[in-house]
Parts: C-alpha cells; structure tokens; sequence
C-alpha cells in the first residue's frame, strides 16, 4: 500500500527478489497541473506496468474494498507513505501489517519526517520498520537503519537516499518476519536523545521564510523544503508591488550588519543578498511566477532588481 515514488522502490525490490505480491492498493487517480488532467500515483504506473492486480479505495472502510481485499488472501500487508488504515484493514493479514516510515521513530511521527529533519538542522535520520496499531506511528519497531544529514543536503537528496535503503530494509523486515526472529520493541522503551519532535503536514503558508531569524535558521528552512514544495517569501518593488519567489537554494554569510531583517542587497548582475539577524542569505537558486527555476545570475539577466527592493516581513 503506497503512493508516491519513496513506496516504488519497496515494491520493486520485492518483486525483483520474488516475492508474491498478491496486490497493490494505491490512492484514487486525480486531476493535476494546468490541464488537470488525470494522474496516475507513481505506485500505480509501477503496477500496471508489472501486471499486479490493483485497488483504488475511495474509503478504506467501504465494504466492497474490504472484501476485494481479503479475496487477495495476503499472509502480509506493507505500508509505505500510504493513508492511515483502519483497523479491520491492518489486523486482516495472519502475519499483520507493517509500515516503512521515514525517520529514526519515536523522532518525527507524522505526514513529513524528512523535511522537519532538514528543517530543524538534524545531521542525522533514519528509516524505521514499525507493526501497526491504532495511534499513527506508534507501533512496535522491528528495524531501523540511521543515515547521516550533511550540511550540503536537501530533502531531495536525503529522500533518495532514504528512499534506496527503505527497499532494502523492507525486504530484510519480510525476511525476518517469515523466518519468526522478529524482536519488536515498542517506542516507549526506546532511547531518545532530546525531546520527541513531531513531523506534521507541510501547507503553503509553513513554506513561508521568516527573515527574522539566524542564517543557520533560514538556511535550514530553505532547504528543508528543496526541491518540494519549495520556501517562499514575498518581494516588494520600489513601486510598493510584491511578488511571491520560490527559493531552492542559498549560502549563509555571517557578517554584522545594520541593516532591518528583510532588506535586499545586491549589484543587480550576480548577486542577491538578503538580510537576517546576524547576516545574510545569498540567494542561490530562485523562481518568480509562470517562469522557470533559475540560477540567481541567469534570473538577473532578465530581471532588474535593485536595492530598492525588499522581502517582506510580517
């Protein structure tokens, strides 16, 4: 059960290590982009075109799906970045139900453990085999495998290679539940360094940058969320109209300044500054609405910035 491409590479490893999949159960199709036209979830390509039979559950309590479910006869259900499953559903297989999530849990239950990792600085995660039960991520752990952060990564590096060690991991969790030497710990007996943090959905307005921190800070933020969905601040021109800016990636400069959080410098050519409390953020990579994702000397190309302009801060 999976969605995304993160839940492709568990799926493929086991069917390149030949195992049965009786069955994929992915999310209904849905409009996307500007046409809206209708997509398929990376898990159903994946699917169709290995010929494994296929549900789309609209509702996962529906009985039509509950009993196409168990005419599939699975000894095992695996769960990767899929929707939080009723019990009737994950109690069905003899041998339960396990999820594949993406942290070293108990740290970062919840819809992003790799962006808040990134986010709060992290230089370490992990994936983590869990058995389900009714609290959402809170089961007993079966395995885990830790994965350094380096000051260079983004969610996207970090996701691929969480992603290639997840397909592994869920082919050695099946093993070890077949062959009967499972050891599973439950949460509340695991060591934690720090305090738990949690990992909640990402909206557009969380993307939003605030300046009024450290550089370290919104470094951290801007590549927590690069290259998906992307940090975002408005710029305000000289003739007081702002625009929203993506932002992919950047530099930190520590330097003292007096310059108000927010404030934009640059020499219109090959750079573009902006002003945090104890320094600057070099903007490296940007995007402006309808346009593509530029390096910041291509984008000042066609774009005239100047001093006059700044990022607002609420």
């Amino acid at each position: 059960m999976g969605t995304p491409e993160f839940a492709v590479e568990p799926l493929r490893c086991l069917i390149k290590g030949g195992y049965n999949v009786v069955g994929v159960i992915t999310m209904p199709d849905k409009p996307a982009g500007r046409g809206h036209k209708i997509q398929y979830s990376p898990v159903k390509e994946f699917a169709l075109e290995n010929n494994l039979p296929l549900l789309q559950p609209e509702k996962l309590k529906e009985e039509t799906f509950i009993e196409a479910l168990r005419e599939w006869k699975a000894d095992l259900q695996i769960v990767v970045a899929f929707r939080m499953l009723p019990e009737v559903v994950w109690d069905m297989p003899r041998l339960g139900t396990f999820n594949l999530h993406a942290s070293l849990l108990p740290q970062y239950r919840g819809a992003a453990p790799i962006n808040w990792a990134v986010i709060n600085g992290d230089t370490e995660t992990g994936i983590t085999t869990f058995f389900l039960q009714h609290e959402i991520d809170t089961g007993e752990v079966i395995q885990q495998v830790s994965v350094p952060i380096e000051e260079t990564d983004n969610v996207g590096t970090v996701h691929d290679k969480l992603m290639v060690l997840g397909g592994k991991l869920v082919i050695e969790t099946v093993d070890a539940i077949l062959q009967g030497t499972v050891k599973a710990m439950p949460q509340d007996k695991m060591a934690v360094q720090g305090e738990l943090r949690p990992a909640p959905k990402i909206f557009k307005d969380t993307c939003r940058i605030n300046w009024r921190q450290s550089a370290k800070s919104v470094y951290n933020f801007i590549r927590g969320l690069s290259p998906y969905p992307a940090a975002w601040a408005e710029w305000v021109s000289p003739a007081d109209e702002s625009m929203v800016v993506k932002i992919f990636d950047s530099e930190k400069i520590i330097e003292e300044h007096r310059f108000e959080p927010g404030t934009i410098r640059t020499d219109g050519k090959s750079f573009i500054h902006v002003a945090v409390v104890d320094g600057f953020l070099a903007i490296k990579e940007l995007q402006l609405p309808g346009k593509k994702r530029l390096k910041t000397d291509e984008l000042l190309r066609g774009f005239k910035l100047t001093n006059h302009f700044y990022m607002k801060v609420d």
